[in-house]
């Protein structure tokens, strides 16, 4: 009998996988984490949070069921954190294939896996808000709200929802979904408009830039603090049944609400810096979600605790004391502030609220 339980998360590398990693870490757990392998490794959140040396990294291809099947037998983990995926709503209208593949049937594989290697593995598979869509509802959205995607990656993302409670229902995995609203802080990526606002405000208020290029400005979300959300997967699998939870903070912002925050926080008038590019609006957008975390407060004991000011001030601030540090000629990483939008592709088109 080993002494430790052991972990293996999908998408380690991301915003949610490195602070789920150190959590995990933190209460004993041996961690394994899955990471696609590139020409330059993007490894900058797990150094920035001092634990890259301390998980142990497996390149595998989720697409590819025997690379999920041999770092299933490899791990033979105790829990599995399917977080992984291509996860930019922007872009699966660019790539709806690869978005069904990487997204929705690697979901599939990992499942399979479990069953075939050892069907007593918990299962977590990182469900989205988008799934909801622009469905109709009254009030705050819960697990019981119609779903109505709308995006490639919201269809895919229905996809790996359904397969976890198939596989529940028929296999008696334990497998859950966490359905998981927008989740910010200071390790997102640019790609993100959360993280553009903030790091476009830091460039401002340093005098390294006059303007920010945002899209759609009256889209609505409801934005936690990411270090919270991770806490919640890790509980959902601690339960004596497998269930799917909504985990969100039940208040509603918009962009324009996150930008005057961000601005007003550095004492700047966001009006005279702010410039509408269409190239940032999608095909299809979702105007509002909201979610209803009452049952997740209930069963889990969870709540967030960080407000929204809060979280805009703790990014702003990380922006702020990244810049300055590339100013002093410091070395900062990988998805350092210095990226500007202008030369990075990724960041060009379909930014994701």
């Amino acid at each position: 009998m080993r002494n430790k339980k052991v972990a293996l998360i999908t998408g380690i590398t991301g915003q949610d996988g490195a602070y789920l990693a150190k959590l995990l870490l933190e209460k004993g757990y041996e961690v394994y984490g899955i990471f696609r392998r590139v020409s330059s490794p993007n490894f900058w959140r797990l150094q920035a949070l001092g634990i890259e040396s301390k998980v142990n990294l497996i390149p595998a291809d989720i697409t590819d069921f025997s690379s999920i099947l041999e770092a299933i037998k490899f791990t033979s983990p105790d829990e599995v954190y399917h977080l992984a995926a291509q996860s930019f709503v922007g872009a699966s209208f660019e790539s709806p294939i690869a978005t069904a593949q990487i997204t929705g049937v690697s979901t599939l594989n990992l499942l399979e896996a479990i069953r075939q290697v050892d069907p007593t593995i918990k299962f977590y598979f990182a469900a989205t808000s988008e799934l909801y869509g622009n469905t109709k509802y009254d009030g705050k959205i819960n697990e019981e709200t119609p779903f109505n995607p709308a995006s490639p990656y919201a269809v895919a993302k229905l996809y790996g929802y359904w397969i976890t409670k198939v596989y529940r229902e028929s296999y008696k995995t334990f497998a859950v979904n966490g359905i998981l609203f927008n989740h910010e802080s200071e390790l997102r990526g640019l790609e993100f408009v959360t993280r553009k606002i903030s790091n476009g405000v830091a460039r401002i208020y340093l005098g390294l830039s006059n303007e920010l290029r945002l899209g759609n400005l009256e889209a609505r979300r409801d934005w936690g603090y990411a270090p919270e959300y991770v806490e919640a997967m890790w509980m959902m699998l601690q339960q004596d049944k497998p269930e799917d939870f909504v985990i969100a903070t039940g208040e509603s912002h918009s962009v324009r609400e996150f930008v005057e925050e961000a601005f007003s926080y550095v004492g700047l008038d966001w009006t005279k810096y702010v410039k509408i590019d269409k190239r940032f609006f999608r095909p299809l957008d979702v105007n509002e979600l909201v979610g209803d975390y009452s049952k997740a407060k209930q069963k889990l004991g969870w709540e967030p605790k960080t407000t929204f000011r809060e979280l805009v001030r703790k990014m702003v601030d990380a922006d702020i004391e990244r810049w300055r540090k590339w100013l002093k000629g410091e070395r900062i990483p990988f998805d350092a502030p210095y990226y500007d939008e202008n030369s990075l592709n990724i960041i060009t088109r379909g930014l994701r609220v």
